[in-house]
């Protein structure tokens, strides 16, 4: 039987993308492009003494550091990261050049040429040298700390995850007249645009940036094409030229960023009666050879530290380590996973060590309307999250296969997380840093026209924002047109990232698509640019991580039920049931697509996707050996959402994207625990992770 979803419309790139017809970046033919293939450093860390360069055929040309009109810089939000290594090298596989010319075999020959000589510098791939430090308390720790009764106290590690999208890292570009063209799979345009603007130090009307189709991204695509594009802007104002830069799966693999891999460790204060009056914890993400992006996940990591949970008192330190590793940053999720996945466990534990049932444990510190957020804001909104905590029970039978499975001789085991994610930029981000616009204009045909820098990599952002433009003005929709983002026509919207295209940009569609309302008068050409501006109670200090985090947040349970095999160590997933508060969702099926997506790609980082690094290298290259799951690994899975309508959201939606990740891992590690009937302690749950619990259990 076909789900008949509420409030749901046939897909804006519906038709293209099922029928094959979807221009992506490579398909984009350009007779005269030139291809570009990066030389990369062979050492980990040391002083780049020399590039001997061969003697290149005519049409070829190396492009390097010495080439770069204005800074060495990829701007990301810390300016760290050269666009050429120049004096020093940081991580292997770092780019010291490109090489560029007609032929890509000979391009590749010619690269595979280039000799670097260095001076080499003893290397860090351990979590010690800390280049990000954050620290901030909740009530009073230190006092209470010293007086309790007892100590429970332990760690936690999660691994890389590689994003794995459809499409590969790709950039084109050109030059129309003097002005440089970008076409890309990415997820900010205006990134790319800044970008290209300060490694060449030209005017921002000299760089034109317009969306392909893109084939997924998951932050992937966030941070690392603006380091291409600064590559490639550097080498056309040389040759002039067309440039096309396309990754094969390994080289995407092998030097592109991934999720930070963390360790996080907490500590439990209890009274006599074993109340917890507190916890500390420390959270350790991998940033690698540069800091990019790693002092926000870093923030929203420890922002989410307690998850669903309300304690008196709390003191949070994390640091962001610098190690000689391909550089991490963006991942749906940006950080909060990794602490959520620790103090779900942590909790399961407690309650294990307390000799309690760890669902009265969680009932008893879950967060309410009211509470004090451990940055010292305060949560404002309906908090359903016992509601979602009772359906996903019931969905799942978990009361009655919790028992059972807790019989001697089982070999199956459930599993059930709550959590839950800020939606937007964190703090007053939005309002300070991104400073949003939207633009909406009708002509005099009456046919409107909004632009916003959304991109729509694969998650329904055409289809979701155009409708609430359409259904708030309440006109056909082939009479409002939406098209792909282009930085010389719209105005920046902020990035597609951060949970926040539905809450903001699309708090702002409705917006602007009321004001014209409004003001409508057929036949006539009129427009407004919306800016945004946030809720009055949003007051944050970066610096010391005090205030409200975000304006709103969304809330999620899942449960998982696996089974294990006791031969082989694998683990069977066999049953998967969610709840999400999201607010309202404006079309439930694309919210499904969301859901299934999100806990399909969080179970393979639980349990499958295992990315090792050795001596500054990822082993695992290929779909071969990077494992992910399929639709056979993957039971059906039953989603339920519960209507909670939020303020400032267009028709009170909420965010969803990252939300329906962050659950997926700490679900199956408990019902795995029991399972298993041992502790887990770090993903992913491998069978040799798990054949070395069960072999060394002292």
């Amino acid at each position: 039987m076909i789900h008949q979803y509420k409030d749901s419309v046939k897909k804006v790139d519906n038709e293209e993308k099922m029928s094959g017809m979807a221009i992506f970046t490579g398909d984009i033919k350009m007779d005269d492009a030139y291809f570009a293939i990066p030389v990369r450093s062979s050492i980990s860390y040391g002083k780049l003494l020399k590039i001997n360069v061969p003697n290149l055929p005519k049409d070829y040309s190396f492009i390097s550091a010495k080439d770069i009109p204005g800074e060495n810089v990829c701007n990301i939000i810390a300016s760290d990261w050269p666009v050429f290594a120049d004096k020093e090298v940081h991580y292997k596989g770092e780019t010291i050049g490109i090489i560029v010319g007609p032929n890509k075999e000979k391009c590749l020959e010619l690269a595979a040429l280039v000799e670097c000589e260095h001076k080499e510098f003893e290397p860090v791939f351990e979590m010690v040298n800390s280049y990000v430090h954050k620290e901030f308390k909740k009530g009073n720790p230190d006092k209470v700390f010293a007086n309790a009764k007892k100590t429970f106290s332990e760690s936690f590690s999660t691994g890389y995850q590689e994003q794995i999208y459809l499409e590969p890292q790709a950039m084109l570009m050109y030059l129309d007249g003097e002005k440089i063209t970008i076409k890309a799979s990415m997820q900010c345009p205006f990134y790319i645009k800044k970008a290209v603007v300060r490694v060449l130090n030209c005017s921002e009307d000299k760089v034109r940036v317009i969306q392909p189709a893109v084939g997924g991204a998951f932050g992937g695509k966030e941070h690392y094409p603006s380091l291409m594009a600064a590559q490639l802007a550097i080498a056309i104002v040389k040759i002039k030229k067309p440039l096309k830069m396309i990754f094969d799966r390994k080289e995407d693999i092998t030097f592109t960023t991934k999720r930070h891999p963390s360790k996080t460790e907490i500590t439990a204060y209890l009274d006599e009666k074993d109340n917890i009056l507190g916890v500390k914890i420390h959270v350790g993400i991998d940033g690698g050879a540069y800091v990019g992006c790693s002092m926000v996940v870093l923030s929203r990591a420890l922002i989410a530290c307690n998850n669903t949970y309300t304690f008196e008192n709390v003191h949070v330190i994390g640091d962001a380590y610098c190690t000689n590793k391909v550089p991490s940053a963006a991942f749906r999720g940006f950080g909060s996973p990794q602490s959520i996945f620790a103090m779900e466990l942590f909790i399961n534990h407690l309650a294990d060590f307390l000799h309690v049932k760890p669902l009265d444990l969680r009932n008893k510190y879950l967060v309410k309307t009211g509470d004090i957020t451990p940055t010292n804001g305060i949560y404002r909104d309906p908090i359903i999250l016992k509601e979602l905590m009772d359906k996903a029970m019931e969905m799942s039978d978990y009361k009655r296969k919790l028992a059972e499975y807790s019989k001697p001789g089982s070999n199956r085991g459930i599993g059930m997380s709550t959590f839950l994610h800020g939606c937007g930029f964190t703090g007053s981000g939005e309002s300070t840093i991104i400073n949003a616009q939207l633009k909406i204009k009708k002509d005099k045909n009456d046919i409107v026209t909004f632009y916003t820098s959304q991109v729509d990599f694969g998650q329904g952002n055409r289809t979701t924002l155009k409708r609430i433009v359409v259904d708030t003005l309440g006109i056909p929709e082939d009479h409002v047109i939406y098209d792909a983002p282009d930085t010389d026509i719209t105005l920046s919207t902020g990035p597609t990232a951060a949970s926040r295209t539905i809450i903001i940009v699309g708090g702002l569609a409705a917006k602007a698509a009321r004001h014209l309302k409004e003001i409508w008068k057929d036949g006539e050409e009129q427009e407004i640019v919306e800016p945004y501006v946030g809720p009055d109670f949003i007051k944050w200090d970066e610096d010391t991580m005090q205030g409200d985090a975000y304006p709103g947040y969304a809330w999620g349970v899942n449960v998982v039920e696996v089974s294990f095999d006791p031969l082989t160590y694998e683990v069977n997933i066999e049953g998967c049931w969610s709840t999400y508060d999201v607010g309202h969702a404006i079309d439930e099926r694309i919210l499904m697509g969301q859901a299934d997506g999100g806990l399909a790609q969080a179970l393979g980082w639980a349990y499958l996707e295992k990315e090792e690094a050795e001596n500054g290298m990822f082993k695992q290259k290929t779909l071969s050996d990077y494992v992910i799951p399929t639709m056979v690994d993957l039971p059906k899975m039953e989603t339920a959402l519960i209507d909670n309508p939020f303020p400032y959201g267009a028709f009170g939606a909420k965010g969803a994207g990252e939300l329906t990740f962050a659950g997926g891992a700490p679900a199956f590690a408990i019902a795995l625990e029991q399972a298993i009937k041992h502790k887990v302690h770090k993903i992913p749950a491998t069978p040799e992770y798990i054949m070395e619990i069960l072999e060394n259990e002292d």
